[in-house]
C-alpha cells in the first residue's frame, strides 16, 4: 500500500481500511466488521460537524476498552477536530479541570454522563453511545495539514489533571509508518489491546495495525488473564502489547504456558523495564510469538526505539536501535555530545517528535529544542547503535507503565502533620516495572509511623521501601541533590 504523507490521519486510516479490518469486543462478542468500519468512523465525524464543531476545536473522548470508544476518537480525529482520549474515571473525576485544561467543546462517553460536574458547564456539548444508528452519514475526511494538531494525549496516568502532549497528524502518520516497518506488519494483523488509547502505547496499537489494514480485539477483562489468553486463541489474534505488569500476570497468573497460540505472531513490550527471567519465560511459553522491546515516549508520539527479536541473545537489556525515521544522540550536561559508549541524556529528532506541551511555554523550552526532544533519560549507545537506557535524569517513577512524578509523591507524604521533607527515588519491581523509595525527615519532636502514613496515599503507588533519616542531601543553593540521593540509595537501600 502506498505511503500517504500528507493530510487528516485518521482519514487515511480509513482509507487503508481492509477485508482484515474488524473491530472486535471480547468481552461482549460484539463485532463490528471491516465493510462498516470506515462508514462508521465516517459516520461519527458527521454526527459530530452536525452537532455544530468544527475543525480545530477539541474534544474529551472517554476511552474504555471497546470499539465504540475507539470509532469515536477516530471520528473526532477525521472530522478535523483536536481529540484528548481520557480515562472514564479521570473525566468522572476531574472532567470539569480536564475541559478547562483542554479548552474542550464536547465530551463523548460510551453511557450518557451524569457526572456532578457537568452541572456547573451549561455549554459543553455532550455526546454518548453510539451516534450513527439510523443515519445517513456521507462524509469524507476535513481537509488537515500535517502539522495540524490531531490529538493531545495525556502523559500521566494518576488522578488530577495531567499534562497534555500536542501531537499533529504528521507526527501520527511518521510514527505508526515507522512501528509498522519496525515490527513487520502485515494487512491480515490483529491486535489484542488491553491497554487504554488514552495512553500512546494503547494508540499506537490501534493506529499501526488499522493503518496496515489489519483489526483490533478489545478486551478490558485483564483482571482475569486467562480470558485474554482464551481471546487470544479464540479470535486469531497475531499480536500482543503490554507493559512489564501485563507480562508479569501472565507468567504468574495465567495458564499461558498451557495454551496454544498458534496465531501468534508478535509480543510487543514498552512501558518500562522487563526483567529478563520474565521475557525468557515468555520467549520459552509461546516459542512461535517474536518478542520486540520497545522504548519511547509520549512526546515521540510513541515509539523511539525497538529492539528486533532477532537480536535479543546478544542484545538483551538494550532498547533496540532508533526507529528508522528517528535520530537519537547522547548528551552530556554541556550539551556536547559523548561518544560510544558513554552515558548521558537521550535527546531524539525525527519527523514523529511532537510539537509540545499545552499551554506549558516554560517546560517546552526545557523539553523541546530546534527540532530534539530532550528525554530525560540516562543512556549510551553502542558501536552498533543499539540504545541503553540506565535511569533517568527526569525526577518521576514508571509504574505498570503510568509516570508518578516525585514533587507529586513528596507533596503528598509531607503533607501530614509530622512529617517535613521528603524525597523519592525509583527502584526496579518485578511487578509494577518501577517502586518508589523515600526518605523522610521528621517535625522536631514528631513520631510519625509509616504504616499510617501509607494508608493517606493512593493505593496505586508500589512503594519498595521507606524510611526515616535525620537530613536529606541538599545542593549549594538548597535544592534536592537527586543524584547523591540516588548513590545514598544505592549504598544503603533501607527496609520499609
Amino acid at each position: 500500500m502506498a505511503t500517504v504523507s500528507e493530510g487528516n490521519f485518521a482519514g487515511s486510516l480509513a482509507g487503508r481500511l481492509g477485508q482484515h479490518s474488524y473491530l472486535i469486543d471480547a468481552a461482549t462478542g460484539l463485532t463490528v466488521e471491516p465493510a462498516d468500519v470506515r462508514r462508521l468512523i465516517a459516520g461519527y465525524a458527521a454526527v459530530f460537524h452536525a452537532a455544530g464543531l468544527r475543525a480545530g476545536e477539541r474534544i474529551l473522548v472517554a476511552s474504555p476498552l471497546s470499539p465504540l470508544s475507539c470509532l469515536a476518537y477516530l471520528g473526532a480525529m477525521y472530522a478535523g477536530l483536536v481529540v484528548a482520549p481520557v480515562e472514564e474515571r479521570s473525566l468522572a473525576g476531574s472532567g470539569a479541570a480536564l475541559v478547562e485544561a483542554t479548552d474542550a467543546r464536547a465530551i463523548w462517553t460510551e453511557q450518557k454522563a451524569a457526572f456532578e460536574w457537568l452541572r456547573h458547564t451549561p455549554t459543553l456539548l455532550c455526546l454518548h453511545g453510539d451516534l450513527t444508528a439510523g443515519k445517513p452519514l456521507p462524509m469524507a475526511p476535513v481537509t488537515r495539514q500535517a502539522s495540524d494538531l490531531a490529538a493531545l494525549m495525556s502523559t500521566s496516568g494518576s488522578t488530577g489533571v495531567p499534562r497534555f502532549v500536542m501531537v499533529t497528524h504528521g507526527n501520527l502518520r511518521a510514527n505508526t509508518e515507522a512501528i509498522a516497518r519496525s515490527q513487520g506488519l502485515r494487512e491480515d494483523e490483529r491486535a489484542m489491546l488491553v491497554l487504554p488509547i488514552s495512553y500512546c502505547f494503547g494508540a499506537s496499537v490501534v493506529h499501526s495495525h488499522l493503518y496496515q489494514g489489519g483489526g483490533v480485539v478489545f478486551d478490558r477483562r485483564f483482571m482475569f488473564p486467562d480470558k485474554v489468553v482464551q481471546s487470544i486463541g479464540q479470535y486469531q489474534c497475531t499480536t500482543f502489547a503490554g507493559v512489564p505488569t501485563a507480562y508479569n500476570v501472565l507468567v504468574e497468573r495465567s495458564k499461558i504456558r498451557a495454551t496454544p497460540l498458534p496465531t501468534l505472531r508478535r509480543m510487543l513490550q514498552a512501558g518500562g523495564a522487563l526483567a529478563k527471567p520474565v521475557i525468557e519465560e515468555i520467549r520459552r511459553a509461546v516459542p512461535n510469538a517474536r518478542f520486540y522491546v520497545m522504548y519511547g515516549q509520549t512526546e515521540a508520539t510513541a515509539r523511539i526505539s525497538c529492539l528486533e527479536p532477532s537480536r535479543w541473545d546478544d542484545k538483551a537489556g538494550s532498547v533496540g536501535r532508533p526507529l528508522d525515521n528517528l535520530t537519537v544522540r547522547i548528551l552530556n550536561e554541556q550539551g556536547e555530545e559523548l561518544p560510544t559508549g558513554q552515558t548521558g541524556e537521550i535527546w531524539a529528532k525525527g519527523p514523529s517528535i511532537c510539537a509540545g506541551y499545552l499551554n506549558d511555554a516554560a517546560e517546552n523550552e526545557l523539553v523541546f529544542r530546534n527540532g530534539w526532544l530532550r528525554t530525560r533519560d540516562l543512556g549510551h549507545l553502542d558501536e552498533e547503535g543499539f540504545l541503553w537506557v540506565q535511569g533517568r535524569l527526569g525526577a518521576f517513577a514508571k509504574m505498570r507503565g503510568l509516570r508518578v512524578s516525585f514533587a507529586e509523591v513528596e507533596a503528598k507524604v509531607a503533607a501530614p502533620p509530622g512529617v517535613m521533607e521528603c524525597a523519592a527515588h525509583a527502584v526496579p519491581h518485578p511487578e509494577a516495572g518501577e517502586a518508589l523509595v523515600l526518605l523522610m525527615v521528621a517535625r522536631a519532636g514528631a513520631q510519625p509511623v509509616w504504616e499510617e502514613l501509607r494508608r493517606s496515599l493512593p493505593a496505586h503507588w508500589m512503594f519498595d521501601s521507606a524510611r526515616f533519616v535525620g537530613e536529606l542531601p541538599k545542593t549549594a543553593n538548597g535544592k534536592l541533590a537527586r543524584a547523591a540521593l540516588a548513590q545514598q540509595l544505592k549504598a544503603s537501600h533501607g527496609s520499609a
